[in-house]
């Protein structure tokens, strides 16, 4: 098989199960807490406020990117398979190709800076590199077939993870607070749940002790309280069905 279809179907393989790769980080998380300097892991609430702001700041991106994106545009990934009715061009995807990839990267990249690990931290980046650039190519592959030129011209002016250029488009469509609430409330939960289950984890490895940090607590129950309603309005409701989005 030549290599340029390898890295298209280990794109398309890695994508339909990217779900595993926060079980991993956590489990990898788990072990680095458990064999390293657990005095370098005591609770902070500065710092680990820190850490969440890092991951809420990815959830930004992801919102700042939702909240504009019309229905079925550039190379949307599904169960069935890549799904394309236009190129979105405007708004964020007008300073860089990825920008939900760069959001997954901070919303993770929260968590791991908890383990307050260098040598952790360097390997994450690394293996996120590794993992997310097969997708982004399978899905470029995708659209560069489907759109030809245009995507090209694009592409070469648009970068595909770091923005280096600052000429913003203004997106077509108004933001959409209800397509945000739709697809983005378990993600949010997401970020929580991850930092209290590490939380869970550094308490017992010091004191030997299942607990949980009140901060952490607190944080936690609350988005659980929002995600609970957000989550019973989109299943027992119409309300956060957006025409178009």
């Amino acid at each position: 098989m030549a290599l340029v279809h390898e890295f298209e179907n280990s794109g398309n393989w890695l994508f339909r199960r990217r779900s595993w790769l926060p079980v991993i980080l956590v489990v990898a998380g788990i072990i680095v807490m458990y064999l390293g300097n657990r005095q370098a892991i005591l609770f902070d609430m500065r710092d680990e406020l820190i850490f969440l702001g890092v991951s809420i700041l990815g959830q930004v991106i992801r919102i700042l990117t939702v909240g504009f994106t019309p229905k079925n545009t550039s190379g949307r990934n599904t169960v069935d398979g890549q799904v394309a009715d236009e190129l979105n061009v405007t708004g964020i995807y007008s300073l860089l190709r990825h920008p939900l990839y760069l959001g997954n990267f901070f919303m993770w990249l929260g968590p791991v800076l908890f383990l307050r690990s260098f040598c952790f931290t360097f390997i994450f980046g690394l293996i996120y590199w590794l993992y997310y650039e097969r997708i982004m190519f399978a899905e470029e592959q995708f659209l560069r077939r489907k759109f030809g030129e245009v995507y090209d011209k694009w592409s070469e002016t648009v970068s595909s993870f770091i923005p280096y250029s600052l000429k913003f488009v203004p997106p077509k469509l108004p933001f959409s607070v209800r397509n945000v609430l739709k697809r983005e409330y378990n993600s949010f939960v997401n970020i929580f749940v991850i930092f209290i289950l590490m939380d869970l984890f550094r308490n017992y490895f010091l004191s030997g002790r299942i607990s949980l940090t009140p901060m952490w607590i607190y944080l936690t129950v609350s988005a659980g309280v929002i995600w609970i309603v957000v989550r019973t309005i989109h299943k027992q409701t119409k309300w956060l069905e957006v025409t178009g989005r």
